[in-house]
């Protein structure tokens, strides 16, 4: 079971993710997580693509799905992976197929986590993240015991820059332009699946099950 979750930045992809893996003892693969590894282990892929960030460059589509299948030719992805984070436009999704194509493999599920941009604003302004420790609260839904204080190590909470309410419409504004596109895209190809990504997170396994079986 060959799965990419798209969604809104803010929608809650990453969690379904973490749900889906879980369940199906499938790995969830970050795109960010594979580029780490390659450049910390000293692959030539990484290095390659370390070249290319220290440039200020994106990588190139290419190289990045080259990464990407690398990752997924291991063992542990015999049964299935689930991707978060990639394909993030239509040219990025086309070099997937092709190359998964080659393999004689392609993608079964696309999941579509969906939420409104005004439910993602009001999300994202509530996070608060501690500057110690790294954890996460929300102001609304996961408040910490004391206001503005870590729970864990009593570090300052703040809002970070990325979930600040400009900042969090521009990376809307470019979702809807480059990433939103890819709905159709996998539409098209009869492999889109949609879930309600503002209910309680409990119930996303039973809304993922429900659709995957």
């Amino acid at each position: 079971m060959k799965i990419i979750m798209l969604g809104a930045p803010g929608a809650g992809k990453g969690t379904r993710a973490a749900v889906i893996a879980e369940h199906y003892k499938i790995p969830h693969i970050s795109t960010g997580d594979i580029f780490r590894a390659n450049i910390k282990e000293g692959t030539a892929l990484g290095l390659e693509a370390k070249g290319y960030m220290d440039q200020g460059l994106l990588v190139p589509d290419e190289l990045t799905v080259k990464i990407l299948l690398d990752r997924v030719a291991q063992d542990d992805c015999r049964d299935g992976y689930v991707l978060d984070g990639f394909p993030r436009n239509i040219p990025q999704a086309e070099v997937l197929d092709r190359e998964l194509d080659k393999l004689g493999d392609a993608v079964d599920y696309a999941i579509n986590v969906d939420v409104s941009d005004e439910v993602i604003v009001d999300r994202m302004a509530g996070r608060r993240a501690c500057l110690k420790c790294g954890a996460t609260y929300h102001v609304k839904y996961v408040p910490p015991e004391k206001e503005g204080i870590c729970d864990k190590c009593g570090g300052e909470l703040v809002l970070r820059h990325d979930d600040a309410p400009e900042t969090v419409s521009h990376r809307l504004k470019v979702y809807h332009e480059q990433t939103k596109p890819l709905i159709d895209f996998y539409e098209a190809k009869g492999v889109l699946k949609s879930v309600d990504g503002t209910g309680d997170v409990k119930n996303a396994l039973k809304d993922i099950v429900d659709i995957l079986g």
